[in-house]
């Protein structure tokens, strides 16, 4: 995908987001790594569902910008702290969709064990420590957490950020974060959530290893224990 496309893909997730009410106002912000030391990134103070390829933005791995008539995201080193800690990683989006994001403002984790396409597609879901956006702290605060395989995290009183091979798949995992978290709500109010039977989640390991898929649980392709 050249650049001209990932800016038009820019605008259609962004788009996407705002439609799911997932960023309010100028909330969230998306990158791709298009080069070994180049990043293309979303403006700050733009309302994600109305840009335009003319508005993005192209930064070194250290933030320096490079090209673009808007100024990057404020939020751009948490994207570059992914980059940096994790070689593959090629997209990050980062936004606030509300029933994830309750969680993260609740203080409670997120559970584990209860739906198999969360465990395939996301697999563990960590909170990382609360850190000022728009600070170094905030990239610093996820460092360990995708460096050992996370590629979805819940940030502690703000919101989500997922990384995968394009900006489409960060966004899937996203939006699949928010709508297991909404079933979990959900379920609460009939009850208590359900585990997977004994056994289901290393069978579901087993064949996320097979597909190279990264989780925090799978160690050079073998499931830990």
């Amino acid at each position: 995908m050249d650049t001209n496309q990932l800016k038009a893909e820019f605008c259609e997730i962004g788009r996407r987001i705002y439609a799911k009410g997932f960023a309010a106002g100028n909330d969230g912000n998306l990158s791709y790594c298009t080069g070994p030391d180049e990043v293309l990134c979303t403006p700050t103070m733009i309302c994600k569902g109305f840009m335009e390829p003319a508005d993005m933005c192209l930064v070194d791995l250290q933030g320096t910008q490079l090209e673009g008539r808007r100024a990057p995201s404020s939020e751009i080193l948490m994207h570059l702290a992914i980059y940096q800690e994790q070689p593959a990683a090629k997209a990050v989006v980062h936004c606030h969709p509300p029933h994830a994001t309750a969680f993260a403002v609740a203080g409670e984790p997120v559970p584990q064990g209860v739906l198999p396409e969360v465990e395939m597609y996301l697999g563990e879901i960590p909170t990382s420590p609360y850190a000022t956006p728009g600070t170094p702290r905030l990239g610093d605060s996820i460092r360990p957490l995708v460096a050992r395989g996370a590629t979805t995290v819940v940030l502690a009183n703000h919101g989500v950020v997922a990384w995968a091979d394009t900006v489409e798949r960060a966004f899937w995992r996203v939006e699949l974060l928010d709508a297991y978290c909404r079933i979990l709500l959900l379920a609460r109010q009939l009850g208590a959530p359900q585990p997977l039977p004994d056994g289901e989640i290393r069978s579901i390991l087993q064949a996320k290893a097979a597909q190279g898929l990264s989780d925090p649980r799978i160690v050079d392709g073998v499931v830990q224990d």
